[in-house]
């Protein structure tokens, strides 16, 4: 029996689907709160919200793991959020849960129809695998970068991790989160008296369907979900080695978004950083049992959906220096594999590092995010030097067959 609970339950991946739910309910909880607010939801809606958003994240999360064995982590519409807190101003909730259902559907039929599969198809693993490092490189800097701030939580995190991985490398991600804890409590960063308990409960939404709503909130929601979301989320499980078919993925991540739009679920998609912590090498020395950290992930976004505004109230307590510290420690592995496979292709090193940089600068444009215009200049520059390295190579000299060749002689006279 207790072994059955170890190889179900195993330390590492318990952890690392408790830190990717960490960050990304922290990274981004906020914003469904602003979104919701925007659309003139009250609290018992705020709270559907986020019951509606995590039981779609939790069937997708371990249905599609279990089905794969492979780490699919399915997140919120982060960068879909930030749309709606602005888009969504004079808009009613009815217009809204309209504009949900449309862009659910605009993602099942990318799924159904296979388009999205055959656009990934044709990037390149270096190409994408410095994607991957572009969208985690913030992650990996904000350790280092709270140490000007929170010295004394960072560099004990930093150190009992370097540790670990000297003495307990499958246990160090977990000493450098318990390393954080106590330091923060000797520190006196935690806020315990902001911390509430309340039940989420769901609240039905008729949809009203406004074709200016569907134009203006759907249709950009679909186009950023799409690029700054599942773009880097097939990055991050194929950087990791997981084949997953992605049309398959595609589909059951509309359909579930479809089902639970009118309680709230305003965008389902594929995870990339929460997904790269689950598919590191910390969450499970074994990459084929990786698929329990997400499967536990999936475990901890039920308890955030149930208890959503606890939950709220929780991570509004949680010194803002761990979140960003344990973060950027469990990600480190995945920044070094990603960075190794961009740069190891000398033919495609440069679009690679241009693909990186471009993605790390967070640029934002027509509000897509850097993931889609990082992987556009990289396959701008991808093209523009394979055509320039064509042109210049040179063509051999075409033999003359009147003459004929004779090799040089050497001179015998003084």
């Amino acid at each position: 029996m207790l072994a059955r609970i170890r190889a179900a339950a195993p330390p590492s991946a318990v952890v690392a689907g408790l830190i990717a739910v960490t960050v990304g309910v922290t990274s981004s909880a906020a914003l469904i709160f602003t979104a919701a607010k925007a659309a003139g939801a009250d609290s018992r809606e705020i709270s559907s919200w986020m019951l509606a958003l995590s039981v779609g994240m939790v069937c997708t999360t371990i249905g599609l793991s279990v089905r794969y064995k492979a780490p699919v982590v399915t997140a919120w519409s982060t960068p879909g959020a930030a749309l709606l807190t602005t888009s969504l101003s004079g808009v009613s909730m009815a217009q809204a849960v309209g504009a949900f259902l449309f862009s659910a559907l605009l993602i099942l039929a990318s799924g159904v129809t296979g388009w999205f599969a055959r656009a990934m198809s044709r990037i390149p693993v270096p190409m994408a695998a410095a994607l991957l490092a572009g969208v985690l490189l913030q992650f990996g800097t904000g350790l280092f970068t709270t140490m000007h701030s929170s010295f004394a939580v960072a560099f004990p995190m930093f150190v009992a991790y370097l540790l670990g991985r000297r003495l307990l490398p499958r246990y160090a991600v977990l000493l450098a989160l318990a390393a954080g804890i106590v330091a923060t409590v000797f520190t006196g960063g935690w806020h315990a008296e902001r911390v509430r308990l309340s039940v989420a409960t769901p609240v039905w939404v008729t949809p009203d369907v406004d074709w200016k709503v569907l134009i203006s909130v759907g249709v950009p929601l679909f186009v950023v979900t799409m690029a700054s979301q599942n773009l880097p989320g097939v990055a991050v499980l194929r950087g990791a080695g997981y084949d997953v078919p992605v049309s398959p993925l595609m589909t059951w991540t509309g359909a579930a978004n479809l089902l639970l739009a009118p309680f709230g679920a305003y965008g389902l998609n594929l995870a990339a950083i929460t997904a790269a912590i689950c598919a590191g090498e910390e969450a499970h020395p074994d990459r084929r049992k990786r698929y329990l950290a997400a499967v536990w992930a999936g475990i901890f976004y039920l308890c955030v959906g149930i208890l959503g505004a606890t939950v709220a109230s929780l991570l509004d307590a949680m010194p803002h220096a761990l979140v960003l510290g344990i973060a950027g420690i469990g990600l480190l592995a995945t920044i070094t594999s990603s960075l190794a496979t961009a740069l190891a292709d000398t033919a495609s090193r440069e679009p690679a590092v241009v693909t990186f940089l471009a993605t790390a600068s967070g640029v934002t444009l027509l509000g897509i995010g850097s993931a889609f215009w990082g992987l556009l200049a990289g396959a701008l520059t991808s093209l523009l030097l394979s055509a320039g390295r064509k042109r210049r190579k040179p063509e051999a000299p075409a033999p003359d067959a009147t003459s004929t060749s004779r090799p040089p002689q050497l001179s015998t006279r003084t």
